[in-house]
């Protein structure tokens, strides 16, 4: 690894951006050959220490098969809680569906992660990566893509050339800006709201989610007895929320909970997230990609942002490990229609199904209180259809690129 911001060669790649999908990015298409660099105005250096983030992350089972072929999941399995099952509710209804992973096999469904842990590994791991220059404190101002190289400006003035590419700077990603790409945005008017909580019962393993007229309420399973709790409001309600204290907040959300975890307590932090949909209408620019949020910030409803992500890092090295083998250019036209085509029905399928789900069930409407019910219990009668849903839900559908099945393209 290598920290220098002149360095005067060309890369094969450059990622913008220093969060969950840049990290995975870069110590994904390292460990498949390329030489990369990352910037980041806020990744620290080699020696410094990854900021703190009380969140947490669901990682589906191909996720987790990623991580593994990547060499990472061996650090995080110990600290991190598998969903063994998923109980989805509509408010009072008596109705649920019930996923059981023993259905689809002996894995779990996908775990829950701490965020500060994962960005840690990924950090430790990039930055230690002899295929992996990091360029810590950088931000990239602009670039100039032109035939045969992109050549990207820093914030100190310094230049970088390389190959590709790739935007993984976020929601409001400034690649993207760059590179004239319009999106898709749409205000949710709900506010996501993050802490942990600890209780008195075992959650066993079980994910629950409960569909309120705000917006969803997710309880998700963290080792010990402790659970993250995501829970979606609309604006004004969740501002008057952040406000109580923490033995109000915990009281408020028993009312919305049933008691199977017992008594509620609210430990560490809270942090609050206004809810849109941002979604790039191309993900691809002359010898840029883009990936994760950058391309598509979806709703949290599914808990699939991330996995999104993986997906199109797992794609994008399948076709650059295909260009490099048949002598062809990473960054060309060729490459990157490939890339773009083998994401697009896999990105709007989720983007409608997030946005879908959403509008269906933030409501209060008699006629779809009624459809929701007889909805879930449907599916809950037809394990066919139950199990196809399981699949999808842990990123098991389709023809799945190399890392998401346990190798290296």
């Amino acid at each position: 690894m290598t920290s220098e911001n002149d360095d005067k060669s060309v890369h094969d790649v450059l990622i913008a951006g220093g969060g969950l999908s840049g990290l995975t990015a870069a110590l994904a298409l390292a460990e498949c050959g390329f030489d990369v660099a990352l910037c980041d105005p806020d990744t620290p250096s080699a020696s410094g220490r990854v900021s703190w983030d009380g969140r947490t992350t669901a990682i589906a089972a191909s996720g987790r098969t990623m991580l593994a072929t990547l060499g990472i999941w061996g650090q995080l399995a110990p600290r991190s809680a598998p969903i063994l099952d998923i109980r989805v509710s509509d408010g009072e209804s008596r109705r649920y569906l019930h996923y059981d992973h023993s259905e689809t096999g002996d894995q779990p469904m996908g775990h829950i992660v701490e965020n500060a842990l994962l960005k840690s590994v990924l950090f430790n791991r990039v930055a230690s990566h002899a295929k992996v220059t990091l360029l810590p404190g950088m931000a990239l101002d602009g670039f100039n893509a032109d035939p045969g190289e992109v050549t990207a400006g820093l914030a100190n003035g310094h230049e970088i050339r390389a190959r590709l590419l790739v935007g993984a700077d976020g929601r409001e990603s400034k690649v993207r800006r760059l590179a004239g790409i319009r999106v898709t945005r749409l205000d949710y008017g709900q506010t996501s709201m993050v802490f942990t909580v600890a209780h008195d019962q075992s959650h066993h393993g079980v994910a629950h989610e409960r569909f309120l007229p705000g917006g969803p309420l997710a309880f998700l399973p963290m080792i010990g007895n402790r659970s993250s709790v995501v829970w979606t409001e609309r604006r004004e309600t969740a501002n008057a929320l952040m406000q109580l204290s923490d033995s109000n907040l915990a009281a408020a959300l028993s009312t919305r909970f049933d008691d199977c975890l017992g008594a509620l307590e609210i430990t560490g932090g809270r942090w609050s997230f206004p809810l849109s949909l941002v979604n790039a209408e191309r993900q691809t620019a002359t010898r840029l990609a883009l990936v994760g949020d950058a391309a598509h910030g979806i709703h949290p409803i599914a808990g699939q942002g991330f996995n999104l992500g993986l997906r199109d890092i797992a794609a994008l090295a399948e076709e650059l490990v295909g260009a490099s083998r048949l002598g062809l250019d990473i960054g060309g036209p060729e490459v990157l229609h490939r890339f773009q085509a083998a994401r697009r029905f896999d990105t709007m399928t989720l983007v409608l199904a997030t946005d879908g789900l959403n509008r269906l069930f933030s409501n209060d409407l008699a006629p779809l209180r009624g459809l929701r019910s007889g909805g879930l219990g449907l599916v809950n009668r037809i394990p066919p259809l139950k199990r196809l849903f399981m699949r999808h839900a842990m990123g098991l559908l389709g023809e799945l690129p190399s890392m998401l099945q346990g190798r290296l393209p």
